[in-house]
Formats: C-alpha cells, structure tokens, sequence
C-alpha cells in the first residue's frame, strides 16, 4: 500500500463512505493538490476496487454539488458528466456562511 493511502473501515463502501474517503484523502494533501478517483476506491476496497468507481464517481458528484470539491483534468474544472479520460479530484477552499 502507497505511504497516501488512506484505508476506510470495511463496511464503508457506501455513497457516505466513499464522499469520507474522498475528502480523507484530500485532506492529507496540500492545498490545491488532487487525488485520482481510484485513490479512494483503493481506500474502500483495496485491490478489488475497480467495482466501487462508480460509487466514488457519484460521490465526487455530491461534492461538487455541495460545493466541496472540483473535478479536473490537465488542471482545468470540467463537468464530471462529460468528462472523458482520466479525472481528478481536487478540495475547493471552504465557503463563508451567510448566516
């Protein structure tokens, strides 16, 4: 296993584990540095994660819809829905309040 690896309890291989695994592993990198979305597939499901890139796809989705990560690809945001090739997931700055 990679020194970045992040290693979700078993049983997290959910819509919920998979957004936790993301942001872990965002978390452990320095601002503004990406993750490639196998990374937390890994995380959930070590060496048999290939089945669990769709659940961390429609995670990403969620965090991008809440505002918490991007989607690149060569550095650029892309739309995770027309996005061909290889992704990366990258942490956006938290947003103020307006409370």
């Amino acid at each position: 296993m990679r020194a970045y690896a992040v290693r979700m309890e078993r049983g997290s291989a959910d819509l919920a584990g998979a957004q936790r695994a993301i942001l872990a592993l965002l978390a452990r990198r320095d601002p503004g540095r990406t993750i490639c979305p196998s990374e937390a597939a890994r995380a959930l499901g070590g060496d048999g994660f290939r089945p669990l890139m769709a659940l961390v796809r429609d995670a990403a989705r969620e965090l991008v819809a809440d505002g918490r990560i991007e989607v690149t690809q060569r550095g650029r945001r892309v739309d995770l829905d027309t996005a061909r090739d290889a992704i990366r997931l990258r942490a956006l700055p938290p947003q103020p309040r307006g409370d």
